[in-house]
């Protein structure tokens, strides 16, 4: 006989009790509707990844970290030894 056991890839969440006025709660509330979530939680998950989409500044975002070493490793930069350089580059352009 050959016995198969199940893998679950388990992640660790942090599990967060927040208190919201009554403003904050509809707000949640029209979230999970407007874009169908199951739950408040899912409604706070989505505006946080919302926020960090819009509002982070693009350099606190580890993706766009990678994509800065991709595009060096490529060669996609050039260097400029003065800013009259730089100009006279964007003028051709």
């Amino acid at each position: 006989m050959f016995y198969c056991k199940k893998l679950q890839l388990i992640t660790k969440m942090a599990q967060t009790l927040v208190k919201l006025n009554e403003h904050e709660d509809q707000v949640l509330t029209v979230v999970k509707g407007k874009y169908g979530l199951k739950n408040k939680n899912d409604a706070i998950r989505f505006v946080i990844d919302k926020f960090e989409e819009e509002l982070l500044e693009p350099q606190l975002r580890p993706e766009y970290t990678e994509k800065l070493k991709r595009m060096e490793k490529a060669g996609n930069f050039k260097s400029y030894n003065s800013i009259a350089g730089l100009r006279k580059e964007i003028g051709n352009a």
